[in-house]
């Protein structure tokens, strides 16, 4: 743009024969916009939104993706196929045919869910609340004394503490159940307790400036930021369940043990190959719906741009 002699550019002025720019004029000039902020139709140029699956967008993409879907499934069919055509081909004697008779395998598996299933109910409802309690102010003295009690627990061998639980209760499920709640309890525990600690003392004491009682601010603000921990502890108890109810056998609670054991000591390979391998599909397959539950679970407002 020309200007005449003596006539400085817009923007431009002279101070003492020495020539200054507003630089801040400048920029409004090349926003567009005029000193209010609005748009003065100079056609500058103006903000706009981000591209597809950015900030906003990206909170709302899908939490499970078809990987997660069909990979672990089909890896458990195609152990389950391969085991069963094995089987089909394997020589079975008599007393394995007795021991896959009259729907046995059925029962010991059906014994083998249950046992998890209740184990891992009553493990929530344990070590959940009292992890909740023991990050109180009033009872955070008392954590040191449960985290240990918790690690002995777990620190005792699995049969040796289900055949103390025997010789005290007798033999039955009760037992077994309480063995394997022992062991799975500290993993939620200690994760239920270090999501909460693990929280910002600044969101805490924002939450309580702006009226919120102590239960409000527990439950909609600590425990939502502390689920990502929790539900890790809640996947690792499950699949320590699956694992310790194989040896719900030894104190009479069924279960798979009873195919494996059944089959180590008669020495008969096919028994106790299926008992394994549907101990270990079964953990597969927990540890895979824990996978998705997890992902589901998660409170949208933790997940990160990608």
């Amino acid at each position: 743009m020309s200007t005449s002699p003596g006539q400085r550019p817009d923007g431009e002025y002279e101070v003492r024969g020495l020539a200054f720019r507003d630089e801040d004029r400048d920029r409004k000039h090349h926003d567009g916009r005029d000193d209010d902020g609005r748009d003065d139709g100079r056609g500058g140029a103006t903000r706009e939104a981000g591209p597809p699956g950015s900030g906003a967008s990206a909170v709302g993409a899908p939490r499970v993706t078809w990987q997660h879907l069909t990979f672990l499934p089909t890896v458990l069919v195609a152990l389950l196929l391969a085991t069963w055509l094995w089987f089909v081909q394997a020589d079975l004697d008599t007393l394995s045919r007795n021991a896959l008779s009259n729907g046995q395998v059925s029962k010991a598996l059906w014994q083998h869910i249950e046992l998890t299933v209740i184990s891992t109910f009553f493990v929530l409802i344990i070590a959940i609340p009292l992890g909740i309690l023991l990050t109180r102010p009033r009872f955070h003295r008392a954590a040191p004394a449960a985290m240990t009690f918790a690690n002995m627990g777990q620190a005792t061998p699995a049969i040796g503490l289900l055949a103390l639980l025997v010789i005290w209760l007798g033999i039955g499920r009760r037992a077994a159940l309480i063995g394997i709640i022992a062991y799975a309890v500290l993993p939620v525990l200690s994760n239920t307790i270090a999501g909460l600690r693990a929280n910002d003392p600044a969101l805490m004491e924002a939450a309580r400036g702006i009226g919120m009682s102590p239960l409000g601010v527990l439950h909609r603000v600590e425990l939502p930021l502390a689920v990502p921990l929790i539900l890790a502890g809640v996947r690792t108890a499950l699949v320590l369940n699956v694992g310790t109810a194989t040896l719900a056998t030894f104190g009479g609670g069924g279960g798979l043990g009873v195919l494996i054991t059944t089959g180590i000591t008669s020495q008969r390979m096919p028994v106790l190959v299926l008992g394994s391998v549907l101990t270990v599909a079964l953990a597969l397959l927990v540890d895979w719906l824990a996978s998705l539950a997890e992902l589901l679970l998660r409170p949208r407002g933790l997940e990160t741009d990608t």
